[in-house]
């Protein structure tokens, strides 16, 4: 019966109910998540999202309701937090992915062993163990025939790690870049449903593109809350949104769901402006003609009316959109930033070499490049944070406001959260305090919150408020949007698209950049390359769908000056003959996959033709098989794509 259910679904959420002190997160809400469905859940911060991947995953209880999840259904659950092993290499924490391989072979031992013992020949029990034998098998034989090593080098160069890092200690790396070995690590265990809580905070540009293309080829279903539009976007074709306790489901992505979502809201707006007529003309009846005998039945009928009536709620937060302007930039010198030869090294490792850079009054500029690549670090040099060598000059009369991660430590701690704001805010915008920090999601009693009890991210959204607001020219904002909603993040662009001073951005975010930007410096190889135009201008000049090909294109060559590309490739003789022995094994694996990818699909080519007898379409043993081999295609067509990939790169690094 099992195996008929996942037939049509993955999870079966039936009247869930969730409460926190008497007040309902979730008030019977149901749905099911299907096989390949890849779902954006959206809604205000707390709203139930990660509470909602949490049950999916087992880490917590509803408090009334059922989610009934397959026994053989595999779950990758990445939280936002999490606490992350010691004592382990990038490469060794990466291999615990296929530590089940191990599980699987322990257990094929186990049932042939069993099976040698047996002499029920005829029992059903007897022919499940062989179907669970033969299923365990070649289960084994699609996932552990490949080559390990090369998926994980895969997986790990695309989220952004250097081969020189995989023999470095995780403890080495920030929280950052160890939620990414976590990430790698499920990614490799390709499990039929992922549960992914804010995936993108930690990533840059190219290794979110690279996780982008993954999760739409991968197979699996997917279950995501980002904050990152662009890439939700691109990644999913359902959205469920949470509000006030309820779910809505649109089987539509991202971008047609607000289109949908403004129809439905001003549909509720229109049934609760009703109801609340209907509400208020009743109570005037019954108020009027309350002590009226030859009224008391009409009235004790309105009052039952009204007793029974279920009360439409409408989030009030959407009845407009909040539109926040700051006070006039002080004027400053034509060239806020002048940069001539900077270059900056930690030791022997050069990160910035012989730099120019100009950014001048009124400009808005992107740096974009993988992490490590010097951006922060430039920033740094220009708050003069940190020493360098060259010239960096700021204008006359430049008054810089910076926001980076560490800037939510310098907040009073015994201040309230309006207090905070109230204190840097002037002029008009005093009086809108409540609304601007409702935009930023905190609204209500949170406002009241003293810092010190805060989060961290809640700390950063803060920081950010009152940097805003204070009056400065120069605007250096470092992943400024990584602990926004999307609405605070509109809030944020709009004010920045006003703001008549200069900014410079850091950011990984393509959506919050696009329209924003008008010129983008590219880190990359110690050097920074400027590019007129948006952030979608610059990957289209490119000419390429993905800034992950950057790494690619940078990987071929070592700069030693700015015009002097010098190859990397040049290989020995030796070199070159154990090359091409290389490249002809490859060849050899590449050729035998494709043979058998084409079995699998003459098979399936041929049980098609099947199904369309009633006979075999309603055999449940037989659909079963039929979609066993379509995930060994799938399964076999990975495999092809990595060693396909791998024989180019072998013939390129010949080239």
């Amino acid at each position: 019966m099992q195996k008929n259910i996942l037939l049509l679904f993955m999870i079966s959420v039936e009247q869930l109910t969730v409460e926190f002190g008497g007040s309902p997160l979730f008030d019977e809400i149901s749905f099911l998540v299907n096989a390949r469905d890849r779902i954006a859940l959206v809604g205000k911060n707390g709203a139930g999202k990660t509470t909602l991947l949490k049950i999916f995953a087992g880490k917590q209880l509803p408090t009334r309701g059922r989610v009934s999840i397959p026994k053989d259904l595999t779950i990758g659950y990445l939280p936002q937090h999490m606490i992350h092993d010691e004592g382990t290499t990038v490469m060794q924490e990466a291999e615990k992915a296929f530590e089940h391989i191990t599980d699987l072979q322990e257990a094929i031992e186990r049932m042939s062993a069993e099976l040698a013992n047996r002499t029920d020949y005829e029992s059903a029990e007897y022919h499940l163990l062989i179907d669970k034998l033969t299923h365990t098998t070649e289960h084994l034989q699609i996932i552990g025939n490949g080559n390990f090593y090369a998926e994980i080098e895969k997986t790990l160069l695309g989220l952004g790690f250097l081969r020189s890092d995989f023999d470095r200690l995780c403890s080495e790396f920030s929280g950052g870049w160890r939620m990414r070995i976590e990430l790698a690590k499920i990614l490799l265990q390709r499990p039929d449903l992922l549960l992914l809580d804010e995936p993108t905070n930690h990533l840059d540009i190219e290794s979110i593109q690279w996780l982008e293309n993954f999760l739409i080829t991968s197979g699996s279903a997917v279950i995501l809350v980002s904050h990152d539009r662009a890439f939700i976007d691109a990644v999913t074709q359902r959205t469920i949104e949470i509000s006030l306790g309820r779910i809505y489901d649109y089987n539509v992505n991202y971008s047609k769901y607000v289109e949908l979502r403004k129809e439905r809201h001003e549909q509720q707006l229109r049934a609760y402006d009703n109801q609340q007529k209907m509400i208020q003309d009743t109570e005037e009846f019954i108020e009027r003609f309350r002590y009226k005998a030859t009224k008391s039945v009409q009235v004790q009928s309105r009052i039952k009316q009204l007793e029974k009536l279920e009360r439409l709620e409408v989030d009030v937060e959407d009845n407009s959109r909040l539109s926040l302007k700051f006070q006039p930039a002080v004027h400053s010198g034509i060239i806020p930033v002048e940069i001539e030869q900077l270059t900056k090294a930690y030791g022997e490792h050069v990160v910035l070499e012989n730099t120019n850079l100009i950014i001048n009054r009124g400009e808005k500029v992107a740096f974009v490049g993988k992490n490590g690549e010097g951006k922060s670090t430039l920033v740094k040099c220009i708050m003069g944070e940190i020493d360098f060598s060259g010239k960096l000059k700021l204008g006359h009369n430049v008054k810089i406001g910076y926001f980076a991660q560490n800037q939510a430590s310098l907040l009073d701690e015994e201040k309230t959260v309006f207090e905070t704001i109230d204190y840097v805010a002037v002029g008009d915008i005093r009086t809108r305090i409540r609304d601007i920090l409702g935009a930023f999601m905190f609204g209500g009693e949170a406002s009241d919150k003293k810092v010190k009890v805060l989060s961290g991210g809640e700390r950063s959204r803060l920081a950010m408020i009152r940097l805003l607001l204070e009056p400065v020219n120069l605007l250096i904002l470092d992943e400024p949007t990584n602990h926004l909603d999307m609405r605070s993040k509109d809030v944020l662009k709009e004010a920045i698209k006003a703001f008549d001073g200069t900014v410079i951005v850091v950011s990984h975010d393509r959506e919050f950049l696009d329209g924003l930007v008008n010129k983008v410096y590219e880190f990359s190889n110690r050097k920074i390359r400027e590019h007129l135009g948006g952030i979608y201008d610059f990957l289209q000049h490119k000419q390429m769908d993905s800034l992950r090909e950057l790494e690619i294109n940078n990987s071929k060559a070592v700069i030693i000056n700015a015009d002097k590309p010098v190859s990397e490739n040049k290989l020995s003789y030796e070199a070159r003959k154990e090359q091409s022995r290389k490249i002809r094994k490859a060849e050899k694996e590449v050729e035998e996959i494709e043979k058998m990818i084409a079995g699998y699909e003459t098979e399936l080519a041929d049980m098609n033709k099947l199904l369309e007898q009633p006979e075999y379409a309603s055999d449940n043993g037989f659909i079963l098989d039929y979609q066993r081999k379509q995930r060994e295609l799938e399964h076999k067509m990975y495999e092809w794509e990595i060693l396909s990939e791998e024989l180019e790169n072998l013939k390129n690094e010949l080239n």
